[in-house]
């Protein structure tokens, strides 16, 4: 039977070569139709790609961390009628093969002449739900990703699902049950071993940007702004309007403060592409919004923000930002930003140093707030108070616009009814 070969796809954009990120499948697994073979990342997202048919896994092609050109063989699979075939191979395709079935005893030698007796048929384990022949237990991706958030060791998690499969609550349970671990001997007993973390996927491609990024001349302009007007409408509009339009953070009043300068900076929402010396202006804002998922940080965008009022510009952050941390972020969530917002939320300490999320020229750090004596009136007074720390391409943005761009900002946050004014 003729092996059907699966390509590694053309996700289109003209890459021409992906990262190998992760197998789901090992050589020697039963696969049904459409189960996860393995998971691939462009610059752009991770894509998973889904068997086109059942059968049996009889090859595999890379490693993680591996580069595979598009077009080129991922895997080969052997139809469903294969399966015996293949699996009285399957050991010596992958050495660390493993079976959950009980070994079944060698039965003595026949004396000379006899026939041989038949092996006894193999036992099912009761210890354990039958998993695939590698020893790697069976989970869906969303699973697997839910497990490495958990610390969870799969492995460990009985499976409740069909055919041995981890389900969600499996980890959610085993998770809550190993809260209850007793405390270690002493405070002060010495910890050895070290852990040596592969650098791929999403991880290396941070890496990748951060290096080629940081050969761009930043500069950054630090500014303190009062939000204390700010900070009272916003939870004046929490109150009256949290439980039919949602909750407001910062973040959508600061999308609107650089939708409102932005006409009057075209040159910080651009982008640079330094290779042929242009700066295109748009006229669009697309702010990408820096989250912290699981696998690293992602950037997905919140597309034409100046069409979109608070409560609109929330609930895209909102969607983004769980689809980022579930591995659910699509291509076109994580691209096409013209201006980027960092945030570190209450752990945004005083003053930060962003890196710009190039091509882009511009990058907006928003600090914590905290409570501050101010002078009004010849009196001491608290006031709430945030520093905005933005980075800047000095090559294309000269700091005196920075600075009237930052003053902008600050401008409207400050009188945040401007924010209303056409």
């Amino acid at each position: 039977m003729t092996d059907r070969v699966v390509k590694v796809p053309d996700i289109g954009e003209g890459i021409a070569e992906v990262e190998l990120v992760e197998w789901h499948v090992a050589v020697g697994d039963t696969i049904v139709a459409d189960q996860v073979l393995a998971d691939l990342m462009t610059d752009k997202a991770t894509v998973e790609v889904p068997a086109p048919v059942a059968g049996v896994v009889t090859a595999r092609n890379g490693n993680p961390g591996d580069k595979l050109a598009v077009g080129s063989e991922l895997v080969r699979i052997a139809g469903e009628g294969a399966a015996a075939a293949v699996a009285s191979t399957a050991s010596g395709a992958d050495a660390d093969a493993a079976t959950v079935r009980a070994p079944a005893k060698a039965a003595p030698p026949a004396p000379a002449g006899a026939a041989a007796p038949p092996a006894p048929a193999p036992v099912e384990s009761a210890a354990a739900p039958v998993a695939p022949a590698t020893g790697k237990p069976l989970a869906s991706p969303s699973v697997r990703r839910q497990a490495r958030e958990l610390a969870v060791d799969l492995a460990r998690v009985p499976a409740t699902g069909p055919g041995g499969r981890v389900l969600h609550e499996d980890v959610v349970r085993f998770a809550a049950g190993a809260l209850v671990s007793p405390a270690p001997a002493s405070r002060y007993a010495p910890r050895t071993g070290e852990t040596e973390v592969p650098v791929i996927g999403l991880r290396r491609q941070i890496a990748q940007r951060m290096a080629e990024t940081l050969r761009i001349p930043h500069f950054t302009y630090v500014e303190e702004v009062d939000v204390t007007e700010l900070e009272a409408l916003r939870a004046r509009l929490n109150a009256e309007r949290a439980r039919s339009r949602g909750r407001l953070t910062l973040l959508p009043f600061l999308m609107r403060a650089i939708v409102l300068a932005a006409p009057s900076f075209p040159q910080i929402n651009a982008r640079y592409d330094d290779a042929a010396g242009v700066v295109t202006r748009f006229a669009a804002v697309h702010i990408g919004i820096a989250t912290q998922s699981g696998s690293g940080l992602m950037v997905p965008v919140v597309r034409h923000a100046e069409a979109r009022d608070l409560w609109g510009s929330a609930a895209e952050v909102a969607r983004l930002a769980e689809a980022a941390r579930g591995g659910r972020a699509t291509r076109e969530d994580l691209s096409g930003s013209t201006i980027t917002i960092t945030s570190l939320g209450p752990r945004g300490g005083i003053v930060t140093t962003p890196i710009i999320n190039a091509p882009e020229v511009a990058i907006v750090g928003v600090n914590r707030i905290v409570e501050r004596p101010a002078i009004r009136g010849g009196m001491v007074v608290p006031r709430l108070s945030m520093n905005l720390s933005s980075s800047f391409d000095h090559r294309v943005v000269d700091g005196h616009d920075a600075a009237e761009f930052v003053q902008a900002l600050r401008g409207y946050l400050e009188c945040p009814a401007l924010l209303f004014v056409d």
